[in-house]
């Protein structure tokens, strides 16, 4: 199992509060975007990216890494900003982002940018794309695991589920996929529009190992992604429960700002309360470190 320090635990929320903070001034800066499910993917990106994911930053193509597959490519603003952190490129580029002749594109391009394993838009496809990797890897005899984040609202998609189905069939053993269970999805909640529970059972059913956390805890998503890596003969599914628009009050459970960009007054709104947080763990951090 993967296991962590309380000091790396804040270390690492202090750097998904650095995140969210990129988000916010991403938002801001291009004037569109969305704002709900990156803010609440902040640490399940973290996590990834300065824990579980076997990587290198300087070596983007490096064959023996782990794929990271997103396919809510909506909310590649929080992908964006773990890469810049994690040393993909500078963080000054994020504010490029949704601009022309940006290299970060309002859902991801993986010919644009060095890193991206996938291109990304609509929905419902990108747990096919990670099968796939996951495919060639068995053919190739390779250790690498392929990492797959989506949302739930997908999982109104009919792919979604023949995918699912494959995956289990076939022991897909080396693929983990993060879904986002923020329960809501562009015209509101997943289950006024089109109810996905019981949907862990719903998992089960097709062979797969279920876990379900909190995806705002990264203790758990660390220990998680460890247990998947234990399970040899089914992929599995983390279950992130999370709050979109985690850490701006007036985004929080609000369906409005799963699409939308704050203005520049409510962007600095966000960010004093980022800040204040981001205060209240590097106090932590200080206290630790004695």
């Amino acid at each position: 199992m993967l296991t962590v320090s309380d000091l790396d635990i804040l270390e690492l929320e202090a750097m998904a509060n650095t995140i969210r903070q990129d988000i916010i001034r991403m938002l801001v800066s291009a004037g569109s975007g969305h704002a709900g499910g990156p803010l609440g993917m902040a640490e399940v990106f973290t996590a990834l990216y300065f824990r579980v994911m076997r990587h290198n930053p300087d070596n983007p193509d490096w064959e023996e890494r782990d794929r990271l597959v997103l396919s809510n490519g909506h909310i590649c603003a929080v992908r964006y900003a773990a890469m810049a952190r994690s040393g993909y490129f500078p963080v000054d580029e994020l504010l490029t982002y949704r601009k022309i002749d940006s290299r970060l594109q309002g859902h991801p391009h993986n010919l644009s940018l060095p890193g991206l394993e996938n291109t990304g838009g609509p929905l419902g496809q990108g747990l096919s794309q990670a099968i796939g990797r996951c495919l060639a890897a068995r053919m190739d005899d390779k250790d690498y695991r392929v990492y797959c984040a989506m949302s739930d609202g997908e999982h109104d998609e009919g792919q979604t589920w023949e995918a699912l189905m494959f995956a289990g069939n076939h022991k897909l053993r080396n693929l983990t996929t993060l879904l986002d269970r923020n329960n809501i999805q562009i015209d509101g909640h997943t289950e006024d529009i089109f109810p996905l529970e019981p949907l862990r059972a719903k998992y089960e059913a097709v062979k797969w190992h279920v876990i379900e956390i909190d995806g705002h805890n990264i203790r758990q998503i660390i220990e998680a992604c460890g247990e998947a890596k234990a399970v040899y003969e089914k992929p599995t599914a983390i279950i992130c429960h999370t709050i979109p628009g985690k850490g701006v009050d007036y985004m929080e459970n609000e369906p409005e700002w799963h699409g939308k960009a704050p203005s520049a007054e409510m962007g600095e709104r966000a960010l004093e309360q980022l800040h204040a947080e981001g205060e209240r763990i590097r106090n932590g951090i200080a206290k630790l470190r004695g």
